[in-house]
């Protein structure tokens, strides 16, 4: 497979290179992250065990490229090459605890690491790359068919997303200008001015059922509001969504949906798990055009009520395959972006663990120094009870325990250059 990909790509860019006129197109950017982490102090038996801070410098090429002979038929390709200099722990694993496993709806790629080669330990150099799009769009009279490597997202909620299991963003992603691409067949049909019919499947590894995807989606526009109704199969699971949105006085209403059924379409698996729900509601203002706000709340009925019981959290279909990655049932969410000046704006974000106390904080200041260029920094700051460890004797590495769930997290401090051409 991966060498069709390579023959795709290859062709693509001859015919691009033979094309004089607007047909063709190459645009992209270059982004450059710093980031430091600052570990919480773990507590064992009254002695307090900290590690000292660790960093990274993440950088992002990415070229895309565009062929559109006709209004018809287009062809898009986007690829991805990321250098990265960081602490060796970052490249054997993640210091949080979120698994979304973003990259597993592609029924074959690329080893994502170009150096050190496979088999090689990596020290504090890294060459990743990404073919994160390759798709052809085909336009007909009846409907827009999309084949390939594409973006495939939903939920029109502001921090959490229940219906966005294919490839969402962590809260606290550095770089969330594009979603993941997805292997896919996708067919939009419109059946009005604003209503549509959305089908497609999404191809897992070596295109078994088993790791694969394919939903239903109806969009509607009711009585001044948009309305969304989704069916899905995920890796053998069942969702059932709904997503609301409209004005209500001025502000924006939102409200999304999702019950899942683990094991649904997998005779073996099928009851053995209990249902989940995840909802997300709220409301977002905009307050004379410098000052924009939002509040949400979320419900999850997988995570758990006691910080005691996360590590089971971990077992469940609602965290490894349905997207769902914090650990608590019910959070309070509020924002607001405030605009310092037309170059400038302010924007922050908090995360509220009703259950436990904990929370999260995020800051983030950015500049528009010249035409596409842009400069930020800000942070991630967990703040709640610290965890703890346990030394089992069955076990190789110790046990975290935990006192709260924002407490356990790294504070992240990053700082970003962003040029586009």
């Amino acid at each position: 497979m991966k060498k069709i990909i390579l023959v795709i790509l290859a062709a693509f860019l001859m015919t691009g290179a033979l094309q004089a006129g607007d047909a063709f197109s190459l645009s992209g950017y270059y982004k450059s992250f710093f980031v430091g982490f600052k570990m919480p102090a773990y507590s064992s038996q009254g002695i307090d065990l900290t590690t000292p801070p660790i960093g990274a410098v993440n950088n992002r090429l990415r070229l895309k490229l565009s062929y559109a002979p006709s209004r018809s038929f287009s062809v898009k390709i986007a690829y991805d090459v990321s250098p990265r200099i960081q602490d060796a722990l970052l490249f054997s694993e993640s210091i949080f605890f979120e698994n979304l496993q973003a990259g597993s709806y592609r029924f074959d790629d690329f080893a994502a690491r170009l150096y050190p080669g496979a088999g090689e330990a990596v020290s504090s150099l890294g060459i990743f790359h990404n073919l994160d799009r390759c798709f052809v769009t085909i336009k007909t009279k009846i409907a827009d068919i999309f084949i390939g490597r594409q973006a495939i997202a939903w939920g029109s909620s502001y921090v959490i997303n229940p219906t966005d299991t294919i490839a969402p963003f962590t809260f606290n992603e550095l770089d969330t200008e594009e979603r993941r691409g997805v292997d896919a067949v996708r067919v939009r049909i419109p059946l009005g001015m604003m209503d549509e019919l959305d089908i497609g499947y999404i191809f897992g590894e070596n295109f078994e059922f088993a790791n694969s995807a394919a939903y239903l989606r109806a969009k509607i526009y009711l009585l001044k509001t948009d309305i969304a109704l989704l069916l899905m199969s995920f890796r053998e699971n069942l969702l059932l969504g709904f997503d609301l949105s409209r004005s209500i006085g001025g502000a924006g209403f939102r409200f999304e949906t999702a019950y899942v059924k683990p094991g649904y379409f997998n005779s073996q698996e099928k009851g053995i798990e209990k249902d989940y729900f995840r909802a997300s509601v709220g409301l977002d203002y905009n307050f004379g055009g410098k000052v924009y706000a939002f509040i949400e709340y979320h419900f999850n009925s997988a995570g758990k009520n006691e910080p005691g019981e996360y590590l089971d959290f971990f077992q469940t279909t609602a965290f490894l395959e349905g997207a769902a990655y914090l650990m608590g049932r019910h959070y309070l969410n509020a924002g607001l972006t405030y605009q310092l000046s037309p170059l400038i704006p302010f924007t922050g974000m908090v995360i509220y663990n009703l259950s436990d106390g904990s929370f999260s904080i995020s800051p983030n200041l950015e500049y528009n120094i010249a035409e596409n260029i842009y400069i930020s920094a800000g942070a991630y700051l967990g703040v709640g009870r610290r965890p703890g460890f346990l030394f089992p004797q069955d076990r190789p590495q110790p046990l975290t325990i935990f006192n709260s769930e924002f407490g356990a997290y790294p504070h992240m401090f990053f700082a970003a250059f962003r040029i586009y051409f």
